[in-house]
């Protein structure tokens, strides 16, 4: 699979996450989750521009041209882009202060798949949840870190992960998206000592996650084989994404957070947004039904 040389924009995120391309408006948005910031760009990484949410803020999918979904550790809220305004569209755990909102995706069906962790990192405090036909209901609790949000392109696989667990999960979903059964190990990153943090699924299938901690985004292969391996000049990304007007540029999302003035030394680019090339084309995003 060739690639082009890796580049990177954006501002040093102390945590950057929940990277997502905008179809229509052909931009790409991400976070900067303990902030609470949104910011935004272009194909390239130009025309930045930011909003503040006054708490963290970690995941979004569009509605339409002018309007986003965004999960922040209150609730899902409708984001006008234009005017910065945000309306709740449903509370996410609101009353508990040691929660936050983490990583989330739109699945097939237009449902809101949104994850909540502890802020104390050592508490597995954290859930994944499923926000459909305006209700939101808890798939899996007792979770440390939820991450790897993604489907198959069929729309009938969901994958999940605990990122300290160091697997992620495969959820069957019936024909209306909603999960069938229990969910089972998918990949065991235990023997390598990985951990998996964001996930995105291309249109053969393979699931790409980027891997904290190991400089990397890892591609599997729809068995859960390891097919490729993208090394980072960061030790700390976070979160991939397709984009681009023909789904073939890979950004992935980093953190800063945690690396000592040492290390920030060695990774002057940690927590900005790595833009790469890559033969197979990704998946369009789906846009949230509520």
């Amino acid at each position: 699979m060739t690639r082009s040389t890796l580049s990177s924009f954006g501002p040093a995120c102390t945590l950057g996450e929940g990277p997502l391309w905008h179809p229509l408006r052909e931009q790409l948005f991400w976070f900067d989750i303990p902030k609470g910031l949104l910011i935004c760009s272009n194909i390239l990484g130009g025309q930045q521009r930011q909003w503040n949410f006054g708490e963290p803020a970690s995941a979004a999918g569009w509605i339409d041209e002018d309007t986003l979904v965004v999960a922040t550790s209150s609730g899902l809220h409708r984001f006008d882009i234009a005017s910065g305004r945000w309306d709740t569209i449903a509370g996410l755990e609101a009353q508990n202060d040691s929660t936050r909102s983490n990583d989330g995706r739109i699945a097939p069906d237009g449902s809101f798949w949104i994850g909540t962790m502890a802020c104390d990192l050592a508490a597995k405090k954290g859930a994944f949840y499923r926000y459909h036909a305006g209700s939101m209901t808890q798939l899996i609790g007792s979770v440390s870190v939820p991450n790897a949000t993604c489907f198959s392109p069929d729309g009938r696989t969901a994958y999940l992960a605990d990122t300290f667990n160091q697997i992620i999960w495969k959820w069957a979903l019936d024909e209306n998206g909603a999960p069938m059964g229990e969910y089972e190990t998918h990949i065991d990153l235990r023997g390598d000592n990985l951990n998996p943090d964001g996930a995105v699924c291309d249109s053969e299938g393979y699931l790409w996650n980027a891997q904290w901690g190991a400089s990397r985004v890892a591609r599997y292969a729809p068995d859960g084989t390891l097919d490729s391996t993208i090394e980072l000049p960061v030790s700390q990304p976070t979160c991939p994404a397709f984009g681009g007007n023909d789904l073939k540029t890979l950004y992935v999302t980093s953190a800063k957070e945690g690396l000592s003035a040492a290390e920030l030394e060695k990774q002057p680019d940690a927590g900005k947004v790595f833009m790469i090339s890559v033969d197979v084309p990704g998946l369009a995003e789906h846009p949230f039904k509520g």
